[in-house]
C-alpha cells in the first residue's frame, strides 16, 4: 500500500544525528562473515530491508545468523565452497547490490540458486554479471531481456578469469571477486576508472589472498582463490549516501546548522562533498580518524550560498547514489549545474535520470537531459514546488524530494516513502528531529 508523505518549507534545522550503517559495507559484511570459518561479530549493521534480505539470503545458503539484544549481529560462516543447496528460491526485494554480489559467490559453488526480487529489482539488467560469471563456467538464465528471475548453477570445477570492466560497476567488480574465492589459480579484475573499494578492503581484513597493483589499462587487483576467510569483528561506520539528506537540507534551509556523527569517509565514496564544496558549501570535516581499516569523520553543514558548476563525468563513480539529491541542491542553487557521465542512473532502482528531471519540471525547476547527462537551471533560492512527485518505488527520488520540499514555497508530495525502508528506516524521524516537516497528507488532500 503507497505511504504518500508531504514535505514544507523550513528553517532553522539544528542538531547532531547519526545515520544508519553504511549500506555497501552492511552488505560485504555479512556475505563475507556468511562465508568465512569460525565467529565474526558486526555492529552497527544497516538494518534495512535490503540488508535484511541479504541476511535472508545467507541463512538460505547455510550461514548462522543471529541478532543480539544490543543490535550486534553475531555470524558463523560455512567456509569457502560450503555453502548449502538453498530450499527453494531466495527472494532479494528491492536490493540490486544483494542479488548481483550473492550471485558471484554462488557461481562458483555447484549448488543450483533461484533468485528474484521485487517489481523494481525484476526491471535491472543482470546482463552485466551474467557475462563474466559464465566465464568461469557457472550456466545462468534469466527472464527475456536479462532480467530476473535467475537460475544460476554454479560451477563444479570453475576456471580462473581476466576480466576488463566495460563500463565502471563496484557491483561487477565486486561479483568477479567474490567469485574469485572458490576458484584456483589466480582471477583479475581490470577497472579503467577506480570504483568505491569496499570488497577490497573487506577481503583484506577476512585474510583473503588479494593484492592491487596499478598499470597503463587502469587498477588490477587479484585474488587467489581456495584460501579460507577467517571470522573477523566488523563495525560498520554511517552511510555517506544516506547522510547526503540531511546534510543537503542544512545547506539549503535557512539559518541551519547540523552535524552527522562517524560517516564514512572512503575516499571512493566523498564525491558528493567534493562538489559541494567546489559550489560554495560550508561543510566541515571534523575529527578524522581510521576505523577498521576506513576513514571516518564527523561533518558539520550549515546554510551556504550555492553555485552552480560542471560535474566532471570521472567523478560520477564515487558519488552515483548521490546524484538525486545533487539535482535538489542544484535546483536551489545560483546558476547552471551540469552533471555528465551519469548513464548508470538510468539503471538503478528507476530511471533516475528522468525521475529528476520529470520531478524537478513539476516543480517548477528547467532541466535538460541527454542519455549520460543532466543540466539543472538554478532557481538560486526557493522552488516553485505545489507537485505530487511519483517515485517509481525508488527510495532516493523519494528522499530527494522530500528534502527539497524543505525549500519550496508550495508543499512537495511524494506518491509512495514505503520503499525509503530499504536503506534508512529511521529518515523521516530524523528529519523531524531536526526540525524539517514532514508528514503525511491530510485526509482527502491529494496524494
Amino acid at each position: 500500500m503507497a505511504q504518500p508523505l508531504v514535505s514544507q518549507f523550513s528553517h532553522s534545522l539544528s542538531g547532531t544525528v547519526r545515520v544508519p550503517g553504511d549500506k555497501s559495507i552492511s552488505h560485504r559484511a555479512v556475505m563475507l562473515a556468511a562465508t568465512a570459518i569460525g565467529e565474526s561479530r558486526i555492529s552497527g549493521l544497516l538494518e534495512s530491508a535490503d540488508v535484511i534480505h541479504t541476511v535472508q539470503a545467507m541463512a538460505a545458503l547455510g550461514a548462522h545468523l543471529e541478532r543480539d539484544a544490543d543490535g550486534t549481529w553475531t555470524v558463523s560462516g560455512t567456509g569457502i565452497g560450503g555453502y548449502a543447496q538453498p530450499e527453494g528460491s531466495i527472494d532479494f526485494g528491492n536490493s540490486g547490490t544483494g542479488v548481483r554480489l550473492v550471485a558471484g559467490l554462488v557461481a562458483t559453488t555447484p549448488i543450483k540458486t533461484i533468485m528474484t526480487g521485487d517489481a523494481s529489482l525484476s526491471r535491472r539488467p543482470m546482463g552485466r554479471i551474467v557475462t563474466p560469471l559464465e566465464l568461469f563456467g557457472a550456466r545462468i538464465d534469466t527472464a527475456p531481456g536479462g532480467t530476473l528471475p535467475m537460475r544460476i548453477i554454479g560451477a563444479k570445477d570453475p576456471v580462473p578469469i581476466t576480466y576488463t570492466l566495460p563500463v565502471p560497476s563496484a557491483q561487477v567488480k565486486s561479483a568477479i571477486l567474490l567469485a574469485a574465492l572458490n576458484t584456483p589459480g589466480e582471477t583479475t579484475v581490470i577497472e579503467p576508472v577506480a570504483t568505491r573499494d569496499h570488497t577490497e578492503k573487506m577481503l583484506k581484513a577476512f585474510g583473503a589472498d588479494i593484492r592491487e597493483d596499478f598499470g597503463e589499462e587502469g587498477r588490477r587487483i587479484t585474488v587467489r582463490g581456495e584460501k579460507e576467510l577467517h571470522a573477523c569483528d566488523i563495525h560498520v561506520p554511517g552511510d555517506p549516501s544516506s547522510a547526503a539528506f540531511p546534510l543537503a537540507a542544512a545547506l539549503m534551509c535557512p539559518d541551519s546548522r547540523v552535524t552527522i556523527r562517524n560517516v564514512l569517509l572512503n575516499p571512493t565514496r566523498t564525491g558528493l562533498i567534493q562538489t559541494l564544496h567546489e559550489m560554495g558549501a560550508e561543510i566541515r570535516i571534523l575529527n578524522p580518524r581510521q576505523e577498521g581499516g576506513e576513514i571516518v569523520g564527523d561533518l558539520e553543514a550549515s546554510t551556504s550560498r550555492l553555485e552552480g558548476i560542471v560535474v566532471p563525468a570521472e567523478r560520477a563513480p564515487s558519488m552515483i547514489d548521490e546524484y538525486p539529491i545533487l539535482a535538489a541542491i542544484a535546483a536551489h542553487a545560483h546558476g547552471v549545474t551540469r552533471m555528465e557521465g551519469i548513464g548508470e542512473l538510468r539503471v538503478k532502482e528507476s530511471d533516475r535520470i528522468a525521475a529528476m528531471a520529470a520531478g524537478l519540471a513539476a516543480c517548477g525547476v528547467t532541466v535538460r537531459t541527454g542519455e549520460d547527462w543532466m543540466e539543472v537551471d538554478g532557481i538560486g533560492g526557493c522552488i516553485p514546488g505545489g507537485a505530487c512527485i511519483e517515485t517509481h518505488m525508488d527510495h532516493r527520488i523519494a528522499m530527494a524530494f522530500l528534502v527539497l520540499g524543505l525549500v519550496s514555497r508550495a508543499p512537495v508530495t511524494v506518491n509512495d516513502a514505503a520503499m525509503i525502508a530499504t536503506s534508512f528506516p529511521a529518515f523521516v524521524s530524523l528529519m523531524r528531529s531536526l526540525g524539517a516537516r514532514i508528514s503525511e497528507p491530510q485526509q482527502g488532500a491529494e496524494a
